[in-house]
C-alpha cells in the first residue's frame, strides 16, 4: 500500500528544521559566555529547542503523508517520542559542554543524540493507530539510522563550532540549512523505509486523511516555541546583557565587557592599555554631592566616546576609573591618544549651574595577552597611572621596568613590614631644636627609621605611606611614642630635660583611642605631660575637623603640647587656625629654601605676625646655613630645626651631642 505527500506542508517541515536548528546554535552559543545556573539554563534551552524541533520537523512530516486511511496518534508514545529526542539533545550537549572537548566525548555525544533521534522517529511511526500493518525494509531502516548518526555529529559539530561566537550570521544560516536538510534527510528516508499493509477487507479513504485542525494547531505551536526562544534571545541581547556589560551612567562597557574582550584574545597581537583616573572627582562629590558627582561621569563618558572606533574601545572599570583598550597598538598610538583624552577631559564643566575644572591622570601599558596575562596589563597600566600623579597630575606616565622593579620593592617592603615590627627592626632618631635667641636647646623630634635585614637603611619616604595603607603605622606610632616617651624620662635621670615631639598619623585619630593613648603612654613610663609634644599635619582638616578639635582639646587637657608640621604646603588651613587648639606651627623647608626672595620673606613674615596673633610659636625646618639663621631671626622667627645644628642621630650620639653642649655652655659662663 503506497502513501503520497502533500508537499506544502513537506516544505514547512523543512523549514521548522532550519528554524530550529538555527535557534538551538544560537542558545547554545550562549554557554560558553555563561557561569554557574545561567550556563545549565542556556544549556537546557538549547536542548529543549534543538529535541522538540526535530520531533516537531517529524510530527509535520508525518502530518504531510497521506495514506488514505484514518490515521490517529497515540498521545502516550507521541509524548514519548518527544521526550527521547529532547533528553538525547541534553545529554549530548552536556557531554560536550566543557571548553576543551577530546574526540571521545564527541563520540559518545554523537551516538547519544543519533539515538534519541532514531528512537524518536521510529517511536513515533509507532503511534500511529490505523488499520494497517506497518513494517520496514531493512537496508533503507539501516541508511535512515546512519543519516541520523550523520545529522547528529553534524549538529555537534556546528554546535561546538558556533558556541564561542556571537556573530557570523552568515555562516550560522548555512549551517542550520546543513543541519535541518540531514534531520529531514533521516526523516524521509526512514519513511521511504516504511512498508504499509492493509488489512483484508478494510475500507480505504479516498479523501484527504489530514486533520487540518490539528495540523494548524501544531503549526502555531511549533512557531510560538521557535519566537519563544528567538525572544529570549533578544531580551538576553537586548536587556539583560546590557545591564550586565554596560554602565548605566556613561553607557560605555563595564568591567565585565572589559574581562570579556579579554577572553577571546587568543593570538600574540600587541594590547595598549590606557588606564585613566580623574584627578579632583572625590573633591568634587565631597562639596558638591554624588549626583553633581554623577552628573560628570556622565560627561566625561560622552567625551571618551568620540574616541571610540574599531580598533579602540573605552571602558568605565570604577568610580572615577576609565580604561581603553587599543588592538594592534603601538606606543605612539597610545601617547597620541592618551594626549588627546587629557585635552578634552580638562575643558570646563558646566553642570546645573557649576563650572567645573578637572583634570586626568592616564597610565600606558602595552603587551600581549599570551605573553602576560590581562591582570599583569592592567596592574602595569594602574602603576603608570599613579606615577602620573605623582608627577604632578594631569599627564600621562609609560610603564617601564624601572616602575615595575620599584612595585615589586613596594609588595616586599609591605610584606615586612609586620615582621619588622615583631623582630624590633625600627629605631629611632632624634634631631635638636634649636632656640637661636636664647642659644639653647629647646627640644627633640623622635624619626622613625628601618634598618631592613636584607636591603638595609629604608628611607620613611617610601615606608611610611606603606604602614598608612595598611593601618601598621598605628602599632608603629604606640612603639615610636613609648620608646620616645622613655628615652626622655632616662635623659631626665642624667641632668637633661627636653621635651620630645612625635609626629602623628590621622590614622590614630581615626580609631578614636588616641587620649587613652597618650594617657597610658605618659603613666606607663612616668613622663611629665609637659615633655610630651604632638605634631600633626595640615592634611588632617580634609577629614572630620570637628572630631579632630575634640580629640586635640582632650590631648592638651592633659599637658601635652600641639604643633602643626610642615605649615603651608598647600591644604589651606590658615582658616582654621583659630578653631584648633595648637602650640606651635613648624614651617616647611620649601619657605627656607627660596628666604633670599622678598615674595617668600613675605609670606614668612606675614605667618610669623599671624602666629603671635594667636599665641603660637614658630619653628623652621630645614635650616642648614648661617644666612637662613639670619634671615628667620629678622623676620622674628627664633626656634630652628635642620642640618645646622645636627643631623637627626640616634640616642648615644644624641646623649653625647647633648652633653658637648652643655660643656659647651657651661665654659662661655
Amino acid at each position: 500500500m503506497e502513501g503520497s505527500y502533500n508537499y506544502y506542508i513537506v516544505a514547512l517541515s523543512v523549514i521548522i528544521a532550519i528554524l530550529a536548528s538555527y535557534s538551538a546554535l544560537s542558545i547554545t552559543a550562549k554557554i560558553s559566555g555563561t557561569q554557574g545556573k545561567g550556563r545549565f539554563f542556556w544549556l537546557l534551552a538549547g536542548a529543549f529547542v534543538m529535541g522538540s524541533g526535530v520531533w516537531s520537523m517529524h510530527f509535520v512530516g508525518m502530518l504531510a503523508f497521506h495514506l488514505h486511511a484514518a490515521v490517529k496518534y497515540d498521545i502516550g508514545l507521541t509524548l514519548l517520542s518527544m521526550a527521547a529526542s529532547i533528553i538525547s539533545s541534553f545529554i549530548a550537549f552536556y557531554i560536550t559542554m566543557p571548553t576543551n572537548v577530546n574526540w571521545y566525548k564527541i563520540a559518545v555525544g554523537g551516538f547519544m543524540m543519533g539515538t534519541g533521534i532514531v528512537t524518536m522517529h521510529y517511536v513515533g511511526m509507532e503511534a500511529m493507530v490505523m488499520p494497517v500493518d506497518l513494517t520496514y525494509d531493512k537496508l533503507m531502516w539501516a541508511i535512515s539510522a546512519i543519516i541520523a548518526f550523520a545529522a547528529s555529529y553534524a549538529a555537534l559539530f556546528l554546535f561546538l563550532r558556533f558556541r564561542n561566537r556571537t556573530s557570523s550570521h552568515g555562516l550560522k544560516w548555512a549551517s542550520s540549512i546543513v543541519m535541518g536538510a540531514a534531520i529531514c534527510g533521516m526523516h524521509y528516508t526512514g519513511m521511504k523505509a516504511a512498508k504499509f499493509h492493509a488489512h483484508e477487507g478494510a475500507a480505504m479513504e479516498h479523501a484527504s486523511s489530514v486533520d487540518l485542525f490539528l495540523l494548524y494547531g501544531v503549526t502555531v505551536t511549533i512557531f510560538i516555541i521557535l519566537f519563544v526562544s528567538w525572544g529570549a534571545m533578544f531580551f538576553d541581547r537586548h536587556v539583560l546583557e546590557r545591564l550586565a556589560y554596560q554602565d548605566a551612567i556613561t553607557g560605555l562597557p563595564n568591567r565585565n565587557e572589559m574581562n570579556r574582550f579579554f577572553d577571546k584574545q587568543t593570538g600574540h597581537e600587541s594590547i595598549g592599555v590606557i588606564f585613566l583616573d580623574l584627578d579632583q572627582f572625590k573633591a568634587i562629590n565631597d562639596t558638591l554631592g554624588h549626583h553633581i558627582g554623577d552628573l560628570l561621569v556622565e560627561e566625561v563618558g560622552n567625551r571618551l566616546r568620540h574616541f571610540v572606533s574599531a580598533g579602540q574601545q573605552a571602558f568605565r572599570i570604577g568610580g572615577d576609573e576609565f580604561l581603553f583598550i587599543i588592538r594592534d597598538c603601538t606606543l605612539e598610538r597610545a601617547e597620541r591618544l592618551a594626549e588627546q583624552i587629557l585635552q578634552s577631559i580638562k575643558k570646563v564643566y558646566r553642570i546645573e549651574g557649576n563650572e567645573l575644572y578637572v583634570t586626568g591622570s592616564i597610565g600606558i601599558s602595552i603587551g600581549s595577552v599570551q605573553e602576560s596575562n590581562r591582570s599583569v596589563l592592567l596592574k602595569t597600566a594602574d602603576t603608570a597611572m599613579y606615577k602620573a600623579k605623582g608627577l604632578g597630575k594631569n599627564q600621562y606616565c609609560v610603564y617601564t621596568e624601572e616602575m615595575g622593579v620599584h612595585e615589586v620593592r613596594k609588595m616586599e617592603l609591605e610584606k615586612d613590614l609586620q615582621r619588622a615590627l615583631d623582630q624590633d627592626q625600627f629605631f629611632i632618631v632624634y634631631q635638636p631644636k634649636w632656640n637661636v635667641k636664647t642659644n639653647r636647646l629647646v627640644g627633640l623630634e623622635a624619626l622613625i627609621r628601618w634598618q631592613h635585614p636584607r636591603l638595609g637603611l629604608v628611607s620613611p619616604g617610601e615606608f611610611i605611606p606603606i604602614a598608612e595603607e595598611t593601618g601598621l603605622i598605628i602599632p608603629m606610632t604606640r612603639w615610636t611614642l613609648e620608646e620616645a616617651c622613655r628615652r626622655c624620662k632616662a635623659w631626665q635621670a642624667v641632668g637633661f630635660a627636653q621635651p620630645v615631639s612625635v609626629n602623628l598619623s590621622v590614622r590614630l585619630f581615626q580609631t578614636d583611642l588616641l587620649t587613652e593613648l597618650i594617657s597610658s603612654t605618659l603613666e606607663k613610663t612616668q613622663l611629665e605631660p609637659r615633655f610630651l609634644e604632638l605634631e600633626i599635619t595640615e592634611s588632617m582638616v580634609f577629614y572630620d575637623i570637628n572630631d579632630i578639635i575634640r580629640q586635640l582639646e582632650a590631648i592638651r587637657k592633659l599637658g601635652v603640647r600641639v604643633s602643626m608640621d610642615d605649615f603651608g604646603t598647600g591644604y589651606s588651613s590658615i582658616g582654621l587656625l583659630d578653631r584648633l587648639p595648637l602650640d606651635a606651627l613648624k614651617l616647611d623647608r620649601l619657605f627656607i629654601d627660596d628666604l633670599d626672595t622678598p615674595s617668600k620673606r613675605a609670606i614668612i613674615h606675614a605667618i610669623i605676625l599671624m602666629a603671635e596673633t594667636l599665641q603660637l610659636d614658630v619653628i623652621a625646618e630645614g635650616v642648614e646655613k648661617q644666612e637662613h639663621i639670619e634671615f628667620l631671626t629678622q623676620l622674628g622667627c627664633h626656634v630652628m630645626q635642620g642640618y645646622f645644628y645636627g643631623k637627626p642621630m640616634e640616642d648615644e650620639i644624641i646623649e653625647r651631642w647633648m652633653k658637648d653642649h652643655d660643656r659647651r655652655e657651661e665654659s662661655q659662663r
